[in-house]
């Protein structure tokens, strides 16, 4: 599971071999979500203060992003995010 950015204790992965609609995995501690790359929908449970810092980080990284899940679907090398600063 490839690892594009890590902060404040979350991690935000993208596996290759995914299914669509394109997406990320975000864990912090046991919590584990989803979230839609197109709309920001999110699947599954966070911290509500957790779940506020990825969705600013993924308002801020949409475009790398997507030019990540089509590195993925192709099975190439996934490029890091920089983390919420």
């Amino acid at each position: 599971m490839p690892e594009l950015s890590r902060f404040l204790g979350i991690v935000i992965t993208m596996f290759y071999r995914e299914h669509a609609p394109p997406h990320f995995h975000a864990t912090y501690g046991d919590f584990d979500i989803e979230v839609s790359i197109e709309d920001g929908v999110v699947t599954g449970k966070f911290p509500k203060r957790a779940l506020r810092h990825v969705l600013e980080w993924y308002d801020l990284h949409k475009q790398e992003l997507h030019e990540n899940w089509t590195l993925a679907t192709r099975r190439k090398p996934l490029k890091k995010i920089p983390p919420l600063e």
